[in-house]
């Protein structure tokens, strides 16, 4: 009898209807195939591209928001002009005319040794910045002793000084066409050579508020107001998507209510941000009658609009723990909210903070709602409470991308990469946290 060997084994008939695969057909599946991995490649890559772009426009308009030009004076601390009526409490040195010290202190640098005409001073005056009576008059209530003494002083310049040595303002533009005129430029550029105008970092960004001009303009306000609101979106949020997400994984019946309940959160997800704006309208501020531009309004306004993401978070990290953790415990007498609360949130915690910090990241960069609940008022003072006036990071970039000032594009500018670092440090800290305390099951 012959025996068979692997390599004598007969082929198996071909079954009827079937055929051999065509090479050319197979051909074409792996071009096609190649062609799909470069459209996505070229997709990302212009993704990166666009993404470029945008940093590259951000960071080069707002960099030298960062940069603020100074002139050094020694002002003359007049006691005539600092008190009028020989009082030194705060309310009285408010009504000093620190102006003019600054402007005698300016022509004393440019080298008048008398008051020069009208026209004269009209030009030096615009080198100047209109808030360098608060920068001096803030100096003297703070030691009232340098009433009467000369004291030497780092005073603001006027925005188109500021602009002219950052560039923006092109010195071969014809004088008619300038904001600074050629008598103007050369005197920048003499205090400019003797040291007196230089440019240094801008502190004021961030210790000062609102302003008319953009070289007293800051964020201080803003950053308050968006920490205030943040803390009203965390106290609020968190503890009511986590529980909320707890009850609907644990303990709620598997039921049409439950099942329509799940829906509604996920419509609410998709829901037009401006909508919870006027839900923050009609109820906070005209039902309840809490106070419009107030930090607290706008935290309660973006709770609900952060809910979904917290609950929708908090749902997958409790279902991604393994059952056996709660059979174990229940299997030792534990009830399930002890079980709940000693294994199964402890476990997902890191899918619980990532969830609550890209909702407060998600809330930090909305503007529409705030804008209908009015906090885009002109404050000045930082508030100190959450019912008090106040601003947002957004709502501040709109302010100033509106304002026809030149000064404040950059100021737009910069504001941005504030409020873009904000948003690295905090989705950063929900990656490193996650991969912290994440466990391999």
């Amino acid at each position: 009898m012959a025996t068979t060997t692997p390599d004598t084994l007969p082929a198996a008939p071909a079954s009827k209807g079937r055929k051999l695969a065509d090479p050319q057909l197979l051909k074409r599946r792996y071009v096609a195939e190649k062609r799909y991995q470069a459209y996505g490649i070229l997709a990302i890559l212009l993704g990166f591209a666009f993404l470029i772009m945008l940093f590259t426009s951000i960071i080069s308009n707002g960099w030298s928001a960062f940069l603020q030009s100074k002139m050094t004076l020694d002002v003359e601390l007049v006691p005539d002009e600092v008190a009028p009526d020989g009082k030194t409490d705060p309310d009285s040195l408010r009504r000093g005319n620190y102006t003019k010290l600054a402007r005698q202190a300016l022509y004393s640098k440019l080298g008048f040794e008398k008051r020069p005409d009208r026209r004269t001073r009209r030009e030096i005056h615009g080198l100047l910045s209109r808030g360098v009576d608060v920068q001096i008059r803030d100096k003297v209530i703070a030691d009232p002793s340098l009433i009467g003494k000369t004291v030497t002083v780092d005073l603001l310049a006027h925005g188109n000084v500021d602009a002219l040595l950052k560039g923006s303002i092109d010195r071969a533009t014809p004088s008619e066409r300038r904001q600074l005129n050629d008598q103007q430029v050369a005197w920048v550029d003499q205090l400019v050579a003797d040291g007196s105008l230089r440019k240094a970092f801008n502190w004021g960004l961030f210790t000062q508020g609102a302003s008319s001009q953009p070289e007293t303009a800051g964020l201080l306000v803003a950053l308050i107001g968006s920490f205030f609101m943040m803390l009203t979106v965390a106290c609020l949020a968190v503890p009511l998507g986590v529980a909320a997400a707890a009850y609907l994984e644990e303990f709620a019946p598997k039921n049409w209510f439950t099942d329509v309940i799940e829906v509604n959160i996920n419509n609410l997800a998709a829901v037009p941000s401006i909508v919870f704006g006027l839900l923050g309208l009609a109820v906070f501020i005209s039902m309840f009658g809490l106070p419009r531009s107030a930090s607290l309004v706008g935290g309660l306004v973006l709770t609900p609009m952060t809910l979904p993401t917290v609950i929708i978070a908090t749902r997958a990290a409790i279902r991604a723990v393994p059952p056996s953790i709660r059979e174990a415990a229940l299997g030792v007498g534990a009830s399930k909210m002890q079980t709940l609360f000693h294994h199964t949130l402890p476990l997902a915690l890191p899918g619980i903070l990532t969830g609550t910090i890209i909702g407060l990241v998600q809330a930090l960069g909305e503007t529409a709602p705030l804008l209908m609940i009015g906090m885009v008022a002109f404050v000045v003072d930082a508030p100190s409470t959450p019912l008090e006036p106040a601003t947002a990071l957004p709502v501040q970039i709109y302010m100033w991308a509106t304002s026809a000032e030149r000064g404040f594009v950059e100021r737009t500018a910069g504001a941005t990469i504030v409020l873009l670092l904000f948003l690295f440090v905090m989705n950063a800290a929900a990656v490193i946290l996650r991969r912290r305390f994440e466990r391999k099951w």
